[in-house]
């Protein structure tokens, strides 16, 4: 599955805030509106739409801690049209990819709702191991970077 992520801009905007998971996996990620919101606020996170054959097909968002050599992917949703077809699986592991190019960065981590179960399917499948903690009643799993 090849995906490409882009830049959210004036012209895309619209439509990333337009995207929606299924009405049984809405209490599992915010909306895009309030990850955007929450990018302009911290000034670190990097928003993404996710494209595949030039349509836009979900949203990611992640960001570098350099003082704990730590990447964390924020966000991750495909909106409910497109679920199934890979994108959320080529969208993270090309945020993988980009996290692990900074040379600094020893950990990525990200999280998820308990009874999502989709979800920790896929981060297992990608290398997350669990840390054994919970945030925000959330799971945190974690792939170690050898250097």
């Amino acid at each position: 599955m090849s995906v490409e992520l882009r830049e959210i801009s004036m012209e895309n905007f619209r439509e990333c805030i337009g995207l929606a998971v299924s009405e049984a996996q809405r209490g599992f990620v915010a909306a895009n509106i309030y990850s955007l919101a929450e990018a302009k606020a911290d000034g670190v996170s990097i928003p993404l739409a996710i494209y595949a054959n030039d349509r836009m097909v979900g949203f990611i968002m992640y960001d570098f801690e350099p003082k704990q050599d730590l990447g964390y992917i924020t966000r991750l949703m495909v909106d409910a049209r497109y679920q199934g077809q890979g994108h959320g699986r080529a969208a993270m592991s090309q945020v993988i990819e980009r996290l692990r190019s900074i040379p600094a960065c020893r950990r990525i981590q990200t999280s998820f709702a308990p009874d999502n179960r989709v979800a920790d399917r896929l981060y297992a499948s990608l290398g997350f191991a669990r840390t054994g903690e919970v945030v925000d009643g959330e799971i945190v799993v974690e792939i170690e970077i050898p250097r």
